[in-house]
């Protein structure tokens, strides 16, 4: 598994006569995880569609290593770029192992069997995720985050150039939260992912677009775009920002707004109900 160029060069995304995405430009490179985060709605899948071609941008480009995504043969595409989506309801009638070993299919030829370096990397993905446990069971029998650390396997098993993610840690407790963006912050592969937990992101990404109305508001790395004063400008959240004694990451904490209805009138012992 190797790193690509990813270059997202003024794109801009519509749906009849709604724009999804407008004038976005971002970049990726080999061995960055590169976070997309901002409120919903704000355009992060659909930026991350046209990067996986499924949404041909309307104007701008997605390049990969220089060459336009759009212009790639379907099984380069495939061999380069692998995703992860939200949308991930398909009732698999296979065993977790089967799923996995879906991601080497772009690898290989028309009635090809799979050799034993496909079941090491099936194997290595699934222990990536702490997935041998499952291997043998129904895929659709599995609860939501178990499946989404098997499909998180079969793309680790694709070996992709370019990992894109949606939302990958949906789903999972914390401990497995934390074990698969430590996989994808140890791969050699560019890593795009939009995350909702912005802690998180702080933590594992190398620099963050910020979207809100489908334009990129604020990026860079997480100190310098984790601020008080973009978190109420774009979440409309009050938050203080801290760095993290032992992380040294920055530590969002978000602030409750103060309560809200009538005010409760204080206890005054000389008051006496009304005879």
């Amino acid at each position: 598994m190797s790193g690509t160029d990813l270059l997202v060069d003024g794109v801009t995304l519509t749906a009849g006569a709604h724009r999804l995405v407008e004038d976005v430009s971002l970049t990726a490179r080999p061995g960055e995880v590169v976070g997309l985060v901002g409120p919903n709605g704000s355009g992060k899948s659909s930026l991350l569609r046209a990067v996986y071609r499924v949404l041909r941008p309307s104007a701008g480009r997605v390049g990969i290593d220089g060459a336009d995504a759009w212009s790639l043969p379907v099984r380069r595409l495939a061999r380069t770029v692998a995703a992860v989506v939200q949308e991930s309801g398909a009732a698999f009638d296979l065993t977790v192992r089967e799923v996995v070993a879906m991601g080497r299919t772009p690898h290989k030829r028309l009635l090809d069997g799979d050799t034993p370096q496909d079941a090491d990397l099936v194997e290595s993905a699934l222990a990536a995720v702490d997935g041998t446990g499952l291997a043998h069971r129904p895929f659709d029998r599995l609860s939501g985050g178990e499946r989404q650390r098997v499909l998180i396997a079969r793309a680790l098993a694709q070996q992709p150039s370019l990992l894109v993610l949606d939302e990958p840690t949906n789903h999972l407790d914390i401990r497995h939260q934390l074990e698969v963006l430590g996989v994808l912050r140890g791969l050699p592969a560019t890593v795009l992912v939009a995350l909702h937990d912005l802690n998180l992101a702080a933590y594992y990404c190398d620099r963050l677009y910020v979207l809100r109305d489908g334009r990129v508001t604020a990026s860079g790395p997480p100190a310098e775009v984790l601020t008080p004063a973009m978190l109420a400008d774009v979440y409309g959240v009050t938050a203080e920002v801290t760095i993290h004694p032992r992380t040294e990451a920055p530590q969002v904490t978000f602030l409750p707004p103060p309560p809200t209805g009538p005010a409760k009138s204080e206890h005054n012992p000389e008051q006496r109900a009304p005879s």
